[in-house]
């Protein structure tokens, strides 16, 4: 297995939209739409590969202030529980660390809320819906 940064001209970017919509977009009824997309043309993408195969994937957005947003983070549901997830996690929280970062957060939903305390992240506020289900605001000191 190998973790890959990539961008959204890389050819691995393709795989990664196939799994965000396959993972997180299906079950909601979503599809992308052209502002979708534009969102992460600047964004740093981090993928989980065993061969030519993304086993999982996630994007890490600059919000400014040494704070960055993880979004967009999808296990294949072939791989799930497997662990690949928290591999992930755990890669794109010590590159934002080295890359000078003090913050990262995210929107996690209501049933991977577990999974980020378990990663050391913190509930700030209260739960809020976003795409139509119940979401949290999550952060980690780095």
């Amino acid at each position: 297995m190998e973790i890959r940064i990539f961008r959204q001209s890389d050819p691995e970017y393709l795989l990664s939209l196939i799994l965000r919509y396959k993972i997180l977009r299906i079950p909601l009824g979503l599809t992308f739409s052209k502002d979708d997309l534009a969102k992460d043309a600047d964004d740093l993408h981090i993928g989980l590969f065993e061969g030519d195969e993304l086993l999982a994937s996630l994007i890490l957005t600059d919000t400014g202030d040494h704070t960055i947003k993880m979004r967009q983070v999808a296990v294949d549901d072939m791989h799930q529980g497997r662990g690949f997830g928290k591999m992930l996690v755990q890669y794109a929280d010590d590159n934002a660390r080295k890359e000078g970062y003090i913050l990262i957060h995210c929107h996690a939903r209501d049933t991977a809320k577990e999974f980020y305390l378990k990663q050391g992240y913190k509930v700030v506020g209260d739960e809020f819906t976003e795409v139509g289900i119940r979401h949290y605001y999550m952060e980690k000191q780095l």
